[in-house]
């Protein structure tokens, strides 16, 4: 058999033939030069050979191949190329492989969108804010980082850039830092296990499949690495710089971690157009915490507070980072000089504070 989409293909004579796979009939074809001897040997007039001579407008092998594949039920079962040059039968395409407009699973080979990369990042973002809030929580000085706090806080960020870099590297393509994708299109991408179709009401086709590979696994890829580095880096440095309170903070993080990839299995999809609300969300609310907790509430201690305490000016700054990352992260056109707004919820607290204090209202 010639090879297929290499050449201009064509019905020419009976006696020049072969059987191909991609039907499933006896079929006459003849590559160009085969089809011009006939036509010459027989004298036969370009009109007279069956299909022409003319082999400008005649479609591939390719094409034919396209055209006799039918139409998979469903939105995500397609057909797989087999070793033989036909097609499997309707089904979950293989983790990389996404349906086309064919019905044929087709490689992915798509580069990651300024989103997706934003996505991933949040998806980062979010162990590392935890991690540090666990350590944070079983702080021993209230008002400023000693020296075994800032070791774990560095031990949590290289252990979460580690994992994050480790990922992108054993993600396809290996051992190169971009990452093939599919694609998000539509929500439902994120869950094919709801849209198996069941034909005539009959039997159902189990088409399940990683749709938007690889932003589905490679988060739990990651989640694994996070626990991993935690458990071979964290326990040294905590028997040297905080044996409680360090302890304390793995703890916490082998619960949340389980509970994170549970949230990323259900809600995976939901947190892929809503991150940049949620980083929005989450930075004001921990701002409002971080000021609530302060025992004298006068806006001259907030604020006096805020500029003279490393650690004070360290989560704000964060609080700040974080909003601004949700506010470039969304869709819509959005001007740069929103991110003056940055600001605007610590100023807002600390200048309202003296408002909401209960004794005001007895």
């Amino acid at each position: 058999m010639p090879p297929t989409g290499s050449m201009k293909t064509i019905i020419c004579c009976p006696n020049l033939h072969f059987f191909t796979g991609t039907t499933r009939e006896h079929t006459h074809f003849a590559v160009q030069e085969s089809h011009e001897k006939c036509c010459k040997a027989k004298k036969m007039a370009d009109a007279d050979c069956l299909g022409g001579c003319d082999v400008s407008e005649r479609p591939t092998a390719s094409e034919t191949m396209l055209k006799a594949v039918e139409k998979c039920p469903g939105l995500y079962c397609g057909r797989t190329l087999l070793e033989n040059a036909s097609y499997s039968d309707c089904g979950a395409c293989m983790r990389g492989f996404r349906v086309d407009k064919q019905y044929i699973c087709s490689p992915c080979q798509n580069d990651l969108s300024e989103y997706d990369w934003l996505y991933l990042g949040f998806m980062a973002i979010l162990p590392l804010i935890i991690h540090w809030f666990c350590i944070d929580l079983n702080r021993q000085n209230q008002r400023k980082f000693t020296k075994g706090e800032m070791i774990l806080h560095a031990s949590a960020c290289i252990e979460v850039l580690l994992s994050a870099f480790l990922t992108i590297l054993f993600t396809d393509p290996v051992w190169e830092l971009r990452i093939n994708s599919c694609g998000v299109r539509v929500l439902s991408d994120w869950y094919t296990l709801f849209h198996n179709p069941t034909p005539n009401y009959e039997t159902t086709l189990y088409c399940t499949q990683e749709a938007v590979y690889p932003l589905q696994t490679m988060i739990f890829v990651f989640y694994l690495f996070c626990v991993t580095f935690m458990m071979i880096i964290r326990p040294v440095l905590n028997a040297r710089a905080l044996p409680v309170c360090g302890k304390m903070a793995v703890y916490y993080a082998l619960y949340i971690f389980p509970i994170l990839s549970l949230l990323h299995a259900v809600a995976g999809g939901l947190i892929y157009y809503l991150f940049p609300y949620l980083s929005i969300v989450i930075s004001v609310v921990s701002n409002a915490l971080h000021f609530s907790f302060k025992l004298d509430q006068t806006m001259r201690s907030l604020l006096e507070n805020s500029v003279t305490q490393m650690r004070n000016v360290t989560i704000i700054l964060g609080h700040w980072l974080l909003l601004a990352y949700g506010i470039i992260s969304i869709r819509f056109e959005i001007s740069y000089f929103s991110l003056l707004l940055v600001p605007v919820p610590a100023l807002f607290y600390i200048f309202t504070a003296k408002y909401t204090d209960p004794d005001n209202f007895k």
